[in-house]
């Protein structure tokens, strides 16, 4: 960060620009599982994108998080008995930024300790001076061209908060209740009556009707009649709506549209009085009767009782039912009637519809299985209640003249707004004390959805050189339950401000979830602490084990031991560099086997560096990672050194010695964008590096087509190797024990790579089939037959008799293929390639059966 590695500027020489956004955190966060998640595969398609040589933005930032950091701050007050309203709102937003600076980076130190390497040097805050001035530039725009509105509507009210909240802020818990089946006698005759159940009999006071379906043979002759809501004396309507479900419970239904969303929208359809029972804390109202200034979990008790006593309670019985709570605070949410800032979405949302689901769309959205859950969103939108009822945030830039809420200015200062004012009264003598700002804050999400154009200033200053050079920006990773609070609501601001997307592909990952299926979270107990895993496995040890299990667009099935896995990863890589750099070096020329290894290893890597750019680009980065494990691992730790280890005791020759460091170099460049902590510090250990260079800014491997010729031989050669070692392993001969391997053609064991499968395979000899008559033992590798001499002590009967269940197997396989190709139906039907395959299969068989059949003839 110091030697600034990771900024970036305007360069127009570079061939491409790769720009990406974090989802800005919140500042009261702690980094948990799912950041880390997330964090590391921006991370790894970052660097990737950095050392392919594209100019490389990842913008980071932290959201204020009004309620979150609100809440934060007030609970410190709490200690020191001292309220918000005792501060009042101004001295309280400098407590809050007091917070902020004190210890609002702590997600962002915890990014830094995970190895994320976006521009720290442009690093953004929702509340900082130009992005709070986008936030109110937006909203005078929005206002004046007629989509915003101030209104009443049913919102989700948190009652300790005393806020509305979104629906994402809402956690819907199942909850052990009762359903109080209660009485309401027809107001004609009060000894007939319709029996209707609640969860909340605390809300009937403001029942406005009871409603039942209108094919129902039991109610409808009551359709248009009254009955009269208990303990009130009330009379209120029977209608009929085809929304009731006759087979649940009485099959009528309370309504009551001021504490209920579907009751509210039925009470609009059938133009319903609307009575509202509860204050903001949620205690009962004047129209609580008796109960007023009551909570109302209090009052539920309570009038079942009086029901109870006063003959109207039927029954009341055990009931689970769906409850939703406060993320923030717990409390019990109340759908509740209020006055709050909304803006029309149905208009806005068409291009952003538009842009994801058209044929060829301008924003992808990967995996495509979350474009219906998309579409559906969308083509439903309702109007956005904008507006919280907090201190901490972005105070609404409206304005009331003289306390009328009804006679509003929308400004981007008071000073335009005191103009506004005396132009729209008549009145020049208005001053600033008659005017008065609306106190409510916008809700977060309204900051987060200007994000890709505010960090580049491209609110206020849409012709400027960065937005223009940055937006649209590349990718964006995030997590699929924000696609439409956060991501949808991105791209609709993008093409209402712009007429264009805010980005062109949209990588929607999975939930990190624990071996038993269930997400992780803090509630459960089940999410361990990132920081933590990283002192135990360390830093590149637990990135590994997030990234190996992250297929796109699926859950990530998190287990502690992966992260081992990564550790033990990155002990091998370590220890592969011990053992180079204590290799000792001798002049002379590379012997052939050397030769060849280099070879083969220079082509397998640009088959690798192939199938890598294949899945960055389709960011599959789990795949990318298991590929480049398996080269490292399996391909250069395994097999690559062992074939050019010198013997011990024994030095390596220079040339070979100096193409093995720089084949070293290539894998921990490939391993960068993964374990960026031991790649670096094994970059440096291999050579003599400058003062100030990095791997993390070094070109990523050149990449060329891979010769298949070679690394087909070199295949066969490693299939003739684990052949001959599987064989020891059978027959219990020891590996130091050098043997003599026959070969029956030159396309089974190429020339080249005889010398090389000789050390390999510690042979005494290579010699083509044919020339010896002894009795031993043969092997198949690939297609091929291959024979090693036995010595007196094999045993022969167990041999033949190994080789026999080896040639039924392969009959019975054989079998079941001819089978099939005999069907005309699956070879008329079935595509080419598949009717090839099976072939294929068919003509490997018969060649097995019969090498296998000439050892048991010749044993």
């Amino acid at each position: 960060e110091q030697q600034g590695y990771y900024q970036c500027g305007l360069d127009e020489e570079k061939k491409d620009n790769f720009s990406i956004l974090l989802p800005p955190p919140n500042v009261t966060g702690t980094l948990h599982m799912g950041h880390g998640f997330n964090q590391s595969l921006m991370d790894s398609l970052t660097r990737y994108h950095r050392m392919r040589g594209s100019n490389t933005l990842w913008q980071p930032g932290t959201d204020h998080a009004g309620i979150a950091t609100q809440i934060v701050v007030e609970r410190q007050l709490d200690q020191q008995n001292i309220s918000r309203h005792d501060l009042g709102r101004e001295k309280f937003i400098e407590k809050v930024w007091e917070w902020k600076e004190e210890s609002g980076g702590k997600i962002t130190k915890q990014m830094r300790r995970l190895g994320t390497s976006p521009d720290w040097s442009r690093e953004r805050f929702t509340m900082d001076e130009g992005l709070s001035k986008s936030v109110n530039q937006v909203f005078v725009k929005l206002y004046n061209d007629g989509l915003i509105y101030r209104g009443k509507r049913l919102v989700n009210w948190d009652v300790n908060l005393q806020t509305a909240v979104s629906d994402l802020e809402v956690i819907q818990e199942e909850e052990n209740g009762h359903l109080w089946h209660i009485d309401y006698p027809l107001a004609n005759n009060h000894d007939d009556k319709l029996t209707v159940a609640t969860t909340r009999p605390e809300t009937m006071l403001g029942d406005v009707a009871v409603m039942v379906h209108p094919d129902d043979n039991r109610y409808n002759s009551l359709i248009g009649s009254h009955v009269i809501l208990p303990l009130t004396g009330r009379e209120i309507p029977i209608i009929a709506d085809e929304y009731v479900d006759m087979e649940f419970g009485t099959g009528c239904l309370k309504i009551t549209p001021a504490h209920d969303i579907n009751d509210y929208n039925i009470g609009i359809k059938h133009d319903l009085e609307i009575i509202d029972v509860l204050d903001e804390e949620g205690k009962l109202n004047a129209h609580g009767l008796h109960y007023e200034g009551q909570d109302r979990f209090v009052v539920r008790k309570a009038i079942a009782k009086e029901l109870d006593e006063k003959g109207f309670l039927v029954k009341a019985e055990d009931y689970k039912n769906k409850v939703g709570t406060s993320e923030r605070t717990g409390a019990v949410i109340e759908p509740k009637l209020s006055d709050q800032w909304f803006l029309k979405m149905k208009e806005l949302a068409q291009p952003a519809i538009k842009a994801v689901m058209d044929e060829n769309p301008e924003v992808n959205l990967i995996p495509e299985k979350f474009k219906n859950t998309y579409r559906y969103w969308m083509e439903n939108v309702i109007d956005w209640n904008i507006s919280r009822q907090l201190w901490w945030g972005h105070q609404i830039p409206a304005f009331y003249i003289k306390g009328d809420r009804q006679n509003i200015v929308v400004a981007l200062t008071a000073e335009e707004a005191l103009e506004k004012a005396r132009a729209k009264t008549g009145d020049a003598s208005l001053s600033e004390a008659d005017i008065v700002q609306e106190e409510d804050v916008l809700d977060t999400w309204f900051s987060s959805w200007l994000w890709p154009l505010s960090v580049f200033n491209g609110v206020l200053e849409p012709e400027n050189e960065e937005i223009n050079y940055y937006y649209p920006t590349r990718d964006l990773i995030t997590a699929p339950e924000i696609l439409f609070f956060w991501v949808a609501r991105m791209i609709i601001i993008g093409y209402e401000l712009r007429d264009t997307k805010p980005f062109s592909n949209v990588y929607l990952t999975g939930i990190v979830r624990d071996k038993k299926g269930r997400k992780m979270s803090k509630s459960l107990g089940n999410s361990p602490d990132p920081i933590k895993l990283m002192e135990k496995y360390s830093t590149d040890g637990v990135r590994v084990g997030m990234l190996l299990t992250s297929p796109a667009g699926n859950d990530l099935p998190f287990d502690e031991e992966l992260c081992e896995q990564g550790r033990n990863f990155a002990n091998k890589v370590w220890n592969a560099q011990r053992l180079v750099k204590g290799w000792e070096i001798k002049e002379g020329e590379p012997s052939e086997s050397d030769l060849a290894a280099m070879q083969w290893f220079e082509e397998k890597k640009q088959d690798v560096l192939k199938s890598l750019d294949k899945s960055f680009a389709s960011y599959r980065i789990s795949e990318a990672l298991m590929s480049t494990y398996k080269w490292v691992w399996d391909d250069f730790c395994n097999w690559y050194l062992e074939a050019i280890k010198p013997p011990y005791g024994e030095a390596i020759n220079r040339q070979v010695y100096e193409q093995t460091l720089n084949f070293f170099e290539d894998v921990v460049t490939v391993l960068h964008p993964f374990m960026p902590f031991i790649s670096e510090e094994i970059w440096h250990n291999l050579k003599d590096r400058a003062a100030g260079e990095s791997l993390c800014s070094v070109e990523w491997p050149s990449l060329r087509t891979a010769n298949q010729g070679i690394l087909s031989d070199f295949d066969q050669m490693l299939a003739v190797v684990n052949g001959v070692r599987n064989l020891r392993a059978e027959k219990n001969i020891s590996p130091k024990e050098e043997l003599a391997l026959f070969f029956p053609s030159e396309e089974a064991l190429k020339g080249n790579l005889r010398s090389l499968s000789s050390k390999l395979a510690n042979l005494q000899s290579i010699e083509p089939k044919g020339s010896s008559e002894e009795i031993g033992f043969s092997f198949l590798a690939g297609k091929y037959e291959f024979f090693i001499p036995a010595g007196d002590a094999v045993d022969m009967e167990a041999e033949k008799d190994r080789i026999q269940k080896e040639v039924d197997y392969l009959k019975g396989f054989l079998k079941s293929v001819e089978k099939k190709l005999s069907n005309e139906r699956f070879v008329n039907n079935a595509p080419e390639a598949v009717v090839a395959k099976e072939k294929a299969k068919q003509a490997d068989a018969e060649a097995k059966i019969k090498a296998l059949e000439e050892s048991l003839t010749k044993l």
